[in-house]
C-alpha cells in the first residue's frame, strides 16, 4: 500500500510495525516516526484504524483468557501473508 508519495519511513515499513505500535513493542524514536508517517499518508491512517478496530475487538473478545505466544505468532504471521498478498495483487 502506498500513497504514491516519499516518506521518511515506508509505507511497508509502518504497516509491518502496526501490531508493535499498537502494543506499545517499540521505542520512541520509531514512534515518531510512525506517527509523521501516518499524518502525511491517508492510505496508511486508514489500514492503521482498521488494524487499531480488530486489535479492541479481539481484546473485548478474548479478555479473559491469554493465547500462547506460538499461536500468536502464527496468527500475526498469517495476516501478513495475506496481507503482502492483498497487496502485491493491488498493483
Amino acid at each position: 500500500m502506498s500513497c504514491g508519495n516519499p516518506h521518511e519511513t515506508s509505507c511497508t515499513e509502518v504497516l509491518d510495525a502496526v501490531y508493535s505500535y499498537l502494543d506499545g513493542e517499540i521505542d520512541d524514536t520509531q514512534r515518531a516516526l510512525i506517527v509523521q508517517h501516518l499524518d502525511e499518508c491517508g492510505p496508511c491512517l486508514q489500514q492503521f484504524h482498521l488494524e487499531q478496530v480488530v486489535k479492541a475487538l479481539v481484546h473485548r473478545s478474548c479478555a479473559c483468557e491469554s493465547a500462547p505466544e506460538q499461536l500468536r505468532v502464527q496468527i500475526v504471521t498469517r495476516i501478513r501473508q495475506v496481507s503482502i498478498t492483498y497487496y502485491s495483487n493491488e498493483q
